[in-house]
């Protein structure tokens, strides 16, 4: 019945795949020429399934369906269905990872359309400008702007050009640029939902297309600089250096045997940089990344703690100093319960079997959390991989995922409870972002 509608939505993840910055790879990073080419393919895209499109002021795409105009009826408001994900890619990326939950949204509101299908509330199909961290080393940039969480220090963030976020920005704002506030009223929300490949191999093992996501690992990202003393690679004794990089690399040991040791904590140290860089010049300086994520945030405090200390003790023992930077820190986040039993009931009615999932890697429900309950569908991925050229989902699988998110958003429009508001409440304030349960 939606292998016509599945067909397209294949076609337009290979053809988005093919917008990149560097040849021969995909890469797509917040506000490149190659995300403004992207943006345009898909707003005509959005238009195309009947929505209204704009851009906001981070550089956020946004197709916007009205609900039914008889739907509502006296003193009651339509609230407003958030779907979506990113547009953004990591380097020598996958064409799925981000892109499947912006292009499946608009795919499953084109068929709903051509069926006739009254909806009671609006939909906004959102594509965010930033989730990677690629260029700015901290991620979530675009559904910050999105929901009002945007501050003033993410403004000060630099690229590798030297360019900061607020530098990138203001060439769209010819009076400059505003923090922006969040787009709606938590109030006025029915919750943001959001399709993913799993980027694990738990779907795979199971052997189902599809997966229902019941939280979210917290996650910490920064950095550690270490500074020593340039001396000549020739002349220096051992016993005399103050070698950066060495406490670098010491540390990054720490930090793997410290996640061995408590599973299922995760901890990366994805990049690693030394000055002045001479193969014949000891390192003076040296900075190390650092991602740390487990389910439970005092475990993840935890271990962060310990690294710290660990970094601050073979410092001293080694004549060197050390800086600790927070570049990001997301709570765990817990799945909304309600819209987890409905995609739960709309996978069993395509699939007749589900799966409840922990999601490791973080997504922009992480902050859309903190404005409107969230839920998640994973998708199966090949072997698990992610971040990789050879991330593939099988046009079968996402045939599965178009119509579970079909007959889902059917129930929500029969869910009154949940697609509209009474216009007294509309000043209540933004939810606090929701928690994983102490005993997940």
């Amino acid at each position: 019945m939606l292998s016509a509608t599945a067909r397209q939505l294949v076609r337009w993840l290979n053809q988005l795949g093919k917008i990149s910055d560097d040849e021969g790879a995909l890469t797509r990073t917040f506000l490149s020429p190659a995300m403004r080419r992207a943006n345009g393919c898909v707003a005509q895209w959005m238009h195309d399934a009947g929505l209204d499109v704009r851009e906001d002021a981070v550089g956020n795409l946004i197709g916007r369906l009205e609900p039914t105009p008889r739907a509502g009826g006296q003193g009651a408001v339509p609230r407003t269905l958030l779907l979506g994900s990113h547009l953004d890619t990591v380097r020598n990326a996958g064409r799925f990872d981000g892109a499947l939950g912006v292009l499946l949204p608009i795919a499953a509101l084109h068929e709903l359309q051509v069926r006739g299908v009254s909806l009671p509330f609006a939909v906004e199909v959102l594509g965010f400008s930033e989730e990677e961290g690629v260029r700015f080393s901290s991620a979530y940039l675009g559904s910050k702007g999105y929901s009002g969480q945007l501050r003033a220090s993410d403004l000060t963030l630099k690229d590798s050009s030297g360019f900061t976020v607020r530098e990138a920005l203001v060439p769209r704002e010819t009076r400059g640029f505003r923090l922006p506030e969040a787009a709606h009223r938590s109030s006025d929300l029915v919750g943001y939902v959001e399709v993913h490949i799993e980027q694990g191999p738990v779907l795979e093992q199971e052997n189902l297309a599809v997966g229902v996501v019941s939280g979210i690992s917290g996650q910490t990202r920064g950095r550690f600089r270490f500074t020593g003393k340039a001396g000549h690679a020739g002349t220096t004794p051992m016993s005399m250096r103050r070698d950066a990089l060495a406490g670098a690399a010491e540390l990054v040991l720490f930090i793997e045997q410290r996640a061995l040791a408590q599973p299922p904590l995760v901890a990366t140290v994805g990049t690693i940089s030394a000055r002045p860089g001479a193969p014949n010049v000891i390192p003076a300086e040296a900075s190390i990344s650092l991602d740390l994520r487990h389910p439970q945030n005092a475990d993840r405090a935890r271990a962060l703690q310990e690294i710290v200390a660990a970094a601050r003790s073979l410092a001293r023992r080694r004549g060197l100093r050390v800086k600790w930077q927070l570049t990001q820190e997301n709570d765990a986040v817990a799945c909304s319960p309600t819209l987890v039993d409905l995609l739960d009931s709309s996978v069993r009615a395509v699939q007749s079997r589900s799966a409840t999932l922990v999601s490791g890697a973080g997504h922009d429900a992480v902050i859309m959390s903190a404005v409107t309950p969230v839920a998640m569908l994973f998708v199966r991925c090949r072997e698990g991989l992610s971040h990789h050229p050879d991330e593939y989902a099988s046009p079968a699988d996402i045939t599965v995922a178009l119509q579970v998110m079909v007959d889902f958003i059917e129930r929500l429009a029969r869910t009154p409870d949940l697609v509209h508001t009474a216009r007294s409440i509309r000043r209540a304030k933004s939810r606090r972002p929701h928690k994983l349960p102490s005993h997940e």
